[in-house]
């Protein structure tokens, strides 16, 4: 039995309970980021109706000012439409067609997210997301103010939905492991290099291959592989992003460095009377979270030689 089967077994044995809300956990965080955009945004558009007695001459203002529109005046009135954009959901008049379209968004998220979570942890499903999304929204800004037919009509062009953040994430999982097999139950598991392409044709016909939100596509694809690229360079562009988020995780919360640091100068070793330097790593609880906690964030291939027989102990003395 391998080490990465033995961390397996031991997960599924672990009495920590896994929930959906456990710190770290950047696809929950992503996807509840999105569902929580959608109901203030669809609780914006009740409260305009309400406001305005009903004479809303559109299901889409409210939406407005959270989409990031062509026109780069709107936009510069609007900035923070650069960052809601990729959160925004909703559009259409038929409140079903609003719910299955964004329950449909939320499961092409949710599917390529996972892989990627899967393949390399937490750390880089925000950054290839926002990476994605930023792209998409230079391509539409430039498509819709240089093309002659698209820029008569940039008073009426917005770009919204997590839709873009979804294709950099798919094209990102293709190119980091495209023999990666999903539904492996019927037949030898179908490649996910075919789910992508699936979801690629789906954009193009949702967004209208004649639409600026299809240059938009364009540019998060590309975006999602040139991250991976460059991560295979060794060059790693997500990490300003992490420096910042633990800046102000830090900055909000004084406290928490200071008891991380109280948490490093630990010592989790028993003597038991040999000699200092034959030390066994003494299993506590704590200790294994902290070793699961590290999985989560940046996978299993990332844990020491020493933190790989601490899973392999506990799995066996089933503490």
């Amino acid at each position: 039995m391998g080490e990465s089967d033995r961390y397996q077994d031991y997960k599924k044995t672990s009495k920590r309970r896994f929930t959906l809300g456990q710190p770290g956990n950047a696809l929950f965080s992503l996807f509840a980021v999105n569902v929580g955009a959608f109901f203030l945004i669809l609780l914006f558009h009740v409260f305009t109706l309400y406001a305005q007695q009903g004479q809303d001459n559109s299901s889409v203002s409210a939406l407005h000012w959270f989409a990031l529109p062509a026109n780069l005046v709107t936009l510069s009135e609007r900035p923070w439409t650069l960052l809601t954009f990729m959160f925004a959901q909703g559009g259409a008049i038929n409140p079903v067609a609003v719910l299955f379209a964004m329950a449909a968004s939320m499961l092409w998220l949710w599917t390529f997210a996972y892989i990627l979570q899967d393949l390399s942890g937490n750390r880089y499903i925000f950054p290839v997301y926002i990476y994605g999304s930023l792209a998409g929204a230079v391509f539409f800004l430039i498509a819709a103010n240089s093309l002659p037919h698209w820029a008569q009509q940039k008073n009426q062009l917005f770009l919204y939905s997590a839709q873009f953040g979804t294709m950099a994430i798919a094209i990102a999982v293709t190119t980091l492991s495209p023999a990666y097999k999903i539904f492996r139950n019927i037949g030898n598991g179908i490649p996910v290099w075919v789910l992508t392409i699936l979801y690629i044709i789906i954009s193009l016909v949702y967004t209208g291959v004649t639409s600026a939100a299809s240059a938009a596509v364009v540019g998060a694809a590309l975006a999602g592989y040139l991250f991976i690229y460059l991560l295979r360079k060794d060059k790693d562009i997500s990490v300003w992003m992490h420096k910042f988020y633990n800046w102000c995780s830090n900055a909000f919360s004084p406290g928490k460095l200071s008891s991380q640091k109280q948490v490093k100068e630990k010592i989790f070793y028993n003597t038991g009377g040999r000699q200092p330097f034959n030390k066994t790593s003494n299993v506590t609880q704590q200790r294994i979270d902290e070793i699961l906690d590290k999985i989560n964030q940046n996978g299993y291939q990332f844990l020491t030689d020493e933190e790989k027989t601490i899973l392999k102990r506990a799995s066996e003395e089933d503490v």
